[in-house]
C-alpha cells in the first residue's frame, strides 16, 4: 500500500509549487514614518471669517428658511 507520497503529502507539495512561502513578517517601526509637520497658523492652517461662510452648510439656510 505504499506508494511512494500519500495523497495528503502530494496536495501539500501541490500548494507549496503553486503557492511557495509567506512572504518576509514586515516590523512595525518600519510601516512607520515620522514626519515634522509646520507649526499651527501658518498659510494653510490660517482662519479667514470672510471665506468661511463658503464651506457652512445648513438646511434651513439652503431652503431659504
Amino acid at each position: 500500500m505504499n506508494k511512494g507520497l500519500t495523497t495528503e503529502a502530494a496536495e501539500a507539495a501541490v500548494r507549496h509549487a503553486r503557492f511557495g512561502t509567506l512572504p518576509e513578517r514586515i516590523r512595525f517601526d518600519d510601516m512607520t514614518e515620522a514626519v515634522e509637520v509646520a507649526p499651527a497658523g501658518g498659510a494653510n492652517g490660517s482662519y479667514d471669517p470672510e471665506g468661511s461662510w463658503k464651506f457652512y452648510s445648513c438646511l434651513a439656510v439652503d431652503l431659504g428658511l
